[in-house]
């Protein structure tokens, strides 16, 4: 039994919930999902700001789920948030939605475009696309539209999403799609189907390359930037955070 711990940074349960069905749908059948929502923090993830202050409330599941026996790890969450921290902070892999498609994207298509959703979010994610090594390769476009209107009905955020993919297949000459946001991961069928070109889900290909991390009885190395955190005193509010403290809660 191979066991996952995916862990929506943001504190909506409903997009955990999507998250969560996305996972169950590719894992092997000798896979358990676990998913969860933290905690603590913003209701959805859009910005720097945002991201800072997810990344605590990441960090308590992650230890969690890693003392109750999870093997791998998965941050659905496309900005990565938190990932070289809850690398330094875990023995098991842990992966970030955003690394994960890319790389899945590498390998079937020259060209490809990460279709986000808010503006501001899209400077980071150039930022992780040129950390990867793929900005030669991939492009980054935001359809302007709030994450958890992705969720409401009553919103024109899946039109808009469409009509950002038209133009990256038409401006970027991009062979497929990578969907920057989890809580897209529900679209990746329909929008296959509507533009015939490949659509990757992050959530998707985090859970499959989890697997193969696994199966190759691999960990993050302890050497260098992901060492374990100095044993040190914190302060403040934060004091709970002490890396003894947190490990051992």
């Amino acid at each position: 039994m191979t066991r996952i711990l995916v862990v929506n940074p943001n504190t909506t349960r409903s997009m955990t919930e999507t998250i969560a069905d996305a996972a169950n749908r590719v894992k092997n059948i000798g896979t358990e999902i676990r998913a969860v929502t933290s905690s603590m923090g913003p209701v959805s993830i859009e910005g720097y700001y945002d991201e800072v202050f997810a990344v605590p409330g990441l960090l308590i599941e992650l230890a969690k789920g890693e003392r109750e026996g999870a093997d791998a790890a998965i941050i659905a969450c496309f900005d990565d948030t938190g990932l070289d921290a809850a690398r330094a902070l875990a023995e098991i892999p842990v992966i970030g939605i955003c690394e994960a498609g890319v790389s899945a994207a590498a390998f079937i298509a020259q060209r490809f475009t990460i279709v986000t959703t808010m503006e501001r979010s899209r400077q980071p994610l150039e930022h992780l696309v040129h950390r990867y090594g793929m900005a030669a390769r991939c492009n980054v476009r935001a359809a302007d539209i709030p994450v958890l209107s992705l969720e409401d009905p009553t919103s024109n955020a899946k039109i808009r999403l469409r009509e950002e993919i038209a133009m990256a297949l038409a401006e970027d000459r991009a062979e497929a799609i990578v969907l920057g946001c989890a809580g897209m991961a529900d679209l990746v069928d329909a929008l296959r189907a509507e533009f015939g070109v490949p659509v990757i889900d992050g959530v998707a290909a985090a859970v499959k390359q989890a697997e193969m991390l696994v199966a190759l009885g691999l960990t993050t190395a302890k050497r260098g930037a992901y060492a374990r955190p100095v044993s040190k005193p914190y302060h403040g509010m934060l004091e709970s955070f002490a890396p003894d403290s947190l490990l051992s809660r």
